[in-house]
Parts: structure tokens; sequence; C-alpha cells
């Protein structure tokens, strides 16, 4: 990781401005991986180029959709197509219910404007669901030991018991969906990205150019 954000940023970037709109008028960038991996930092700092670009950017984290620490499968994909992913493709503005993770229950309702690029930060953003309207699909990935150590700084050490359900279940996910292997780009741990044969963006799930 640089002083000026995560290396892979760029690319990123110039992927989503060059790659096709299949979110209706909209490009769709989604930034999968497992939890404490680093996509939150990616997405900032990708949002940040494309705006730079000229490009309207909003960004969505699931964790503000997950139903708790369950709430990896169940309805969290219906919801955000029905609240976000539709209406974006429509040129209408999101308005998605917000998980309290304090209280335990969904709470106020968050509007998410209508981009020219729409970037879904979170774990299972890029499942399978994803293909017929994602321009890019963004893997990050990281040690499990580094992952653990950040989320539980973050949270505290009474979520450890969370954090190791959460990360079997996401690994259950990411193997069925098989979302590394679709990926278009691969991130490391340092925001650096991971050269090797990746997807190719205008087909989704097959090999396409080195990284």
């Amino acid at each position: 990781m640089t002083a000026e954000g995560p290396p892979a940023a760029p690319l990123v970037v110039a992927g989503a401005l060059a790659g096709p709109a299949r979110l209706g008028a909209a490009r769709l960038v989604a930034v999968d991986g497992p939890a404490g991996s680093g996509k939150t930092t990616l997405a900032a700092a990708v949002a940040d180029g494309l705006r730079a670009a000229g490009a309207t950017v909003s960004v969505v984290h699931l964790d503000d959709l997950y139903e708790g620490w369950s709430g990896l499968e169940g309805s969290l994909w219906p919801r955000l197509e029905a609240q976000v992913l539709a209406p974006v493709a429509r040129g209408e503005d999101g308005l998605f219910v917000r998980w309290d993770w304090t209280a335990g229950r969904f709470a106020d309702r968050v509007r998410v404007p209508a981009p020219d690029v729409l970037v879904v930060e979170g774990c299972g953003s890029g499942r399978r669901a994803a293909d017929a309207h994602a321009t890019l699909l963004v893997w990050v990935e990281a040690a499990d030991d580094l992952r653990l150590a950040r989320g539980l700084e973050r949270d505290g050490q009474d979520a450890r018991g969370h954090w190791e359900r959460w990360m079997r279940d996401e690994a259950a996910h990411f193997a069925r969906e098989r979302t590394r292997a679709r990926a278009h780009v691969h991130v490391d741990a340092d925001g650096r990205v991971v050269p090797g044969p990746l997807a190719d963006p205008a087909h989704p799930g097959r090999p396409g150019t080195a990284g």
C-alpha cells in the first residue's frame, strides 16, 4: 500500500471506464473477497479515481445490507437487486434499508444516487448473479491470520466467534460461486495486482489476458 492508496486502483479505474455498461447506462464494479482483505480501502480509492476522471460514482457497502453475522446469503442479494440494482438500471436512485449492527435490526433508509459507475463492495458482491450486470469483478485477498487480526482489532476479541463463523461461511460461498476464478482483476493484501491469467471482461468467467 502506498501513501497515494492501493497500487491496483488505477488499473481498476481504467478497466471500469473502458468496459461496457451492463446496468442500464451505468457500469457496475463489484469488489469482492474475504472479510478483512482490504476491499473497503480499494473501493474508496477506485471511487476517488473515477470521480477524478469525471464520472459520477455511488458506493454501496454490503456491510450495510447483511442481516447480521449470518447475512451473507438469504435475502441479501434479492434486496440489493430490488432496492439498488434495478432502480439504477432504470436511471433512478436506489434506496436500501441499512442494517444497524448495534441494535440488531434494519434501521434507516440510505439513498443511492443513480451514477455513471456503481461500486458495490463486500463479501458476496461478485456472486454469479452479478455477471449479467457487472462491468468489472475485482477479487481482493489476504492471509487468514492477517484478516482475522484486522477484524478483531476493529470489532474486539469478543467477536472472535462471529468472525470464525463468518470465515467458514464465506469460504463455502466463494467455493460455490468460484468468485476468485471468475474475477477480472486479483489484488493482494497490499493493494497490488496479482499477475496471472484473468477473466475477460467481455465474457465473465472465461480466461483472458495476463494481469
